[in-house]
Formats: structure tokens, sequence, C-alpha cells
């Protein structure tokens, strides 16, 4: 009898305890800066330019293959977030053709560009082609 006060104490004890989590969350406000220069830019616009690039994913994770240079300082969404790792195969697609196309007709910036997005999802393997199309920029002058 003497073991069943001890196991019912116990069992008891164990019922009323429990184990407690606390996070506390300070909002925070984002850190957004902008840079505002009185720089203006004229552009001639010249014929019709494209570009094309392709990358290959494997388990949402590991890049195969694809390209490796890119044009920078354009934020390219994907609409694919959510890779682990930071990976966005879109933007980076879109940024390898983005630079195909400047780099082959020695353009400044693509005017109007438009891009075709195209995505085989088969679950474990993804290949995402893109491509771009748009008009030759050449900068003739800045004031």
């Amino acid at each position: 009898m003497k073991h069943v006060a001890y196991a019912a104490a116990f069992s008891a004890l164990a019922l009323l305890t429990g184990c407690a989590s606390q996070n506390v969350s300070q909002p925070t406000v984002p850190l957004n800066g902008t840079v505002q220069t009185n720089l203006k830019a004229d552009v001639k616009v010249g014929e019709p330019i494209s570009g094309q690039s392709s990358v290959n994913i494997l388990f949402g994770v590991f890049k195969l293959g694809g390209d490796t240079q890119f044009a920078d300082g354009v934020t390219y969404g994907g609409g694919e977030g959510g890779f682990a790792l930071g990976l966005d195969p879109v933007a980076s697609a879109k940024s390898a053709a983005a630079y195909k196309a400047v780099k082959a007709s020695s353009a400044d910036v693509i005017v109007a560009p438009r891009y075709e997005v195209n995505v085989q999802d088969y679950f474990v393997y993804k290949t995402v082609s893109v491509s771009v199309t748009g008009n030759k920029g050449t900068v003739t002058s800045i004031r």
C-alpha cells in the first residue's frame, strides 16, 4: 500500500509540474536607407536585345550548373521565395539573363525589360529557365 501511495504522489507531482517557455519579442523598425542625387542621365534607346539563362535545383537547395556571371545593382524578385539558405533560383536566372543581354549588345541598361520565366518542377528536381527581352539603352550623358 505504501508503494501505491508513493506512485500516486509521484504521478500527481509529475502531472502538476511542467515545462514553460517564455518569449519576449521587441518590435523593431526596419532600417531603410535612401540615396538621392541630382544626377540625370540621357539614355539613347536602340534596337531590341535579349538574353537567356537556366539553372537546375536539386532538393530546393543545391544549384547544379547554371551561369556564373550576373548583373548587379538590381533586385530581381522571383516569387519563388522560401528556398533554404537564401537561394532564389528565379532571381539568379533573371540576373544572369540580364547580364548576357547587356554584355552581348554592349548596352548600359535594358530599357523596358520583360522577363519570361519557365519553371519545370519534378518534386526533388527543378529547372528554371528565364529569357529577357527589351531595348538597348546607352547612356549618352550624365548631368
